[in-house]
């Protein structure tokens, strides 16, 4: 499905199911939580009080800078869950999936969602889950959006994510204190 080799999970971190939502994660955090917004935020203040992710002193907490643009493995979800070789999925990696597969908006057992298909025939369904903004879930059904590990470096107070809909699919900055979904990826093993 991917010339890259790249195998990507089956379901949502935290999902019991390819079906299941799974669980919401605000970009570069670890753990699920009750309130996701600035104010609960791990890695700043507000978005303009950022401590780590930050390539504008404008954005920074008292001027800080560093030069990351891609999430460290100790703040990725994806590696924190399911161990050493797991990860988000980074900008190139959702394009390169997006470049390579069909998409058909669809519904599988009452959940909504983007279904892939390779050109070898493999599949792959992405739950229309929404977002968490505050303690409000938001669009289930009718938006997905799942977060790649790379920063949004024109405005560092957000990152990408692939978002989909019933009309399309894109690449999309969102504020990093949302929660989303995630879907892990690894590479092959020969």
């Amino acid at each position: 499905m991917h010339p890259s080799g790249l195998l990507w999970a089956s379901q949502n971190l935290g999902a019991l199911s390819p079906v299941d939502y799974g669980d919401y994660f605000a970009w570069g955090e670890k753990t699920p939580k009750e309130v996701y917004g600035w104010e609960t935020y791990a890695y700043g203040y507000d978005w303009n009080m950022l401590t780590k992710y930050c390539s504008s002193d404008g954005l920074g907490w008292n001027g800080y800078t560093d030069s990351l643009t891609n999430l460290e493995a100790s703040d990725d979800a994806a590696t924190f869950c399911l161990g050493d070789g797991a990860r988000t999925p980074s900008y190139n990696d959702w394009q390169e999936l997006i470049d390579n597969t069909t998409s058909k908006w669809t519904t599988r057992n009452k959940v909504r969602g983007l279904l892939l298909t390779g050109p070898n025939g493999k599949t792959l369904f992405l739950p229309a889950a929404g977002g968490i903004g505050s303690t409000d879930l938001h669009y289930v059904g009718e938006i997905g959006r799942y977060w790649s590990d790379s920063l949004y470096t024109f405005y560092p107070a957000s990152a990408m994510a692939f978002s989909f809909d019933a009309q399309g699919q894109r690449m999309n900055d969102f504020d990093r204190c949302i929660g989303f979904s995630v879907r892990a990826v690894r590479a092959r093993q020969n």
